[in-house]
């Protein structure tokens, strides 16, 4: 059964979103010399291998490892997770990695959307605006029909749709899978959902390359339990404004690393998302949930 620790849930949240923006640095690092596909690929296995030697370092009986009551969930989760890889990036591979991010962040408002009709959650009026503002500042961010819009722009769009589905699902699970069982399910799977169309694009790897790719499976892993035991302490509704929160990780790490300096459009929307997530933590702690 979820337990109702909303801040909890916060501090795992916030830091499985800077980890995914270091994984989604990483990627971007290395599109110029592999294919995003590949790349994605081997994030999956190293994954994948950091949690089973998580597993036999543990000494995890094979019930503990693959014991679940949604088989389907877990495959579907598992599906989901490759489409929010795959389209992200391949995008980041054209877009800068704070445009890209601010892109994906209309998942957030499908989460709240989506969590009422499939999750059955009560989502109020100041939740929903906490969203529409943060939504609100990605928009000044990105500005729509400032630039030439084209087909690559889909790209983390269709990334959002995934991630948002992604995210639900992993609420409809929780409290009744074991975290591992969960994270296992989503690595394994889609490691061997990505490895035909890896060797589609296959070039051999150097062992930079290689450690950067398992370092990624070492954050993605830890990204993954930090986000399912998140949604173990608090409702999707209530920390999906904190998805935001990666916006400044992905801002901060691309000036730090490709160079990027954010505009006065991206503070600005910087500064509206912030505020969103800091007004939903506020009035839950006034209401006292």
């Amino acid at each position: 059964m979820t337990s109702n620790r909303p801040f909890i849930g916060i501090a795992f949240f916030v830091s499985a979103n800077f980890l995914t923006a270091t994984v989604n640095a990483m990627s971007k690092y290395l599109s110029v010399e592999i294919h995003a596909l590949q790349f994605t690929w081997g994030y999956f296995v190293a994954m994948t291998a950091f949690v089973a030697g998580y597993a036999a370092i543990k000494r995890l009986r094979p019930r503990e490892i693959f014991a679940t009551k949604h088989l389907g969930l877990q495959l579907l989760r598992a599906v989901l997770l490759v489409l929010t890889l795959w389209t992200l990036f391949v995008g980041l591979t054209y877009i800068p990695l704070a445009d890209a991010v601010a892109i994906v962040f209309v998942a957030p408002l499908l989460i709240t959307a989506l969590s009422v009709p499939l999750l059955g959650e009560k989502v109020g009026i100041h939740r929903w605006g906490a969203v529409l503002a943060g939504l609100l500042g990605i928009f000044i961010i990105v500005r729509p029909g400032s630039t030439a819009m084209d087909w690559v722009l889909l790209l983390p769009l269709a990334s959002a749709i995934a991630f948002a589905l992604f995210q639900i699902v992993t609420r409809k699970m929780a409290g009744t899978e074991s975290t591992f069982v969960t994270l296992f399910y989503s690595c394994a799977g889609a490691s061997v959902l990505s490895t035909p169309v890896a060797v589609y694009v296959w070039s051999p790897l150097d062992i930079r390359q290689t450690a950067i790719m398992l370092a990624a499976g070492a954050l993605g892993a830890a990204a993954h339990f930090f986000t399912i035991r998140a949604f173990n302490a608090a409702q999707v509704s209530f920390l999906a404004p904190f998805n935001y929160v990666r916006l400044i990780w992905a801002t901060a790490l691309g000036y730090l690393i490709f160079g990027d300096v954010p505009s006065a459009y991206v503070l600005l929307g910087s500064a509206i998302v912030i505020a969103s997530g800091l007004y939903v933590m506020m009035r839950e702690r006034r209401l006292g949930v």
